[in-house]
């Protein structure tokens, strides 16, 4: 169990190519009710990860960045490109395809895959966004999103994408 952090209003859980974990976790936490599960997934393209927020469910095959993007447009989710200078990531690609926000902080990135994330996304005038990529409690955290929304998902995803979102990286530690 986590503990009660004053800050934390809102987690995203995006498993790799899998929303079990997402369901289980959105179950688990209905008995927080002052913290938002917003669900979501990342998905792996051939062209680079996608994070979708805001789908309980994965998007219809074939895995591309389009298709992928499409279908969170279509639920009224979020699309946005994970870590894109770090393995599987899109990179310069990117500019291809029509998603709402580019990864810019990612608590596993290096600071000059981060650096290079922060110049496409204001190069494409999309709004930046931080994943912490945690696949231990310890790595939770390490990166935050402040979002100017209420606590909604329907309210905080449209807040990402109008761009009312910074990515925040964690200077204090957090302790389970």
């Amino acid at each position: 169990m986590l503990a009660a952090h004053s800050f934390i209003k809102v987690a995203a859980v995006t498993d790799h190519d899998s929303v079990r974990g997402c369901k289980a976790t959105v179950e688990l936490a209905s008995a927080y009710p002052d913290i938002l599960v917003i669900p979501g997934v990342e998905i792996s393209t051939l062209q680079g990860d996608i994070v979708v927020l805001g789908s309980e469910e994965l998007p219809p095959k074939p895995w591309t960045p389009e298709a992928v993007a499409d279908f969170a447009k279509s639920i009224g989710g979020v699309s946005i490109v994970a870590h894109p200078f770090r393995a599987y990531g899109m990179g310069e690609r990117a500019r291809n395809y029509k998603v709402d926000a580019i990864e810019v902080l990612n608590g596993g990135s290096s600071p000059d895959a981060n650096n290079k994330a922060k110049e496409l996304a204001k190069n494409l005038g999309l709004p930046g966004t931080a994943g912490s990529d945690a696949h231990q409690v310890s790595e939770l955290f390490s990166v935050y999103n402040k979002v100017d929304a209420i606590l909604d998902i329907e309210e905080v995803l449209k807040a990402i994408k109008k761009g009312s979102v910074s990515a925040q990286m964690n200077r204090g530690s957090i302790r389970f």
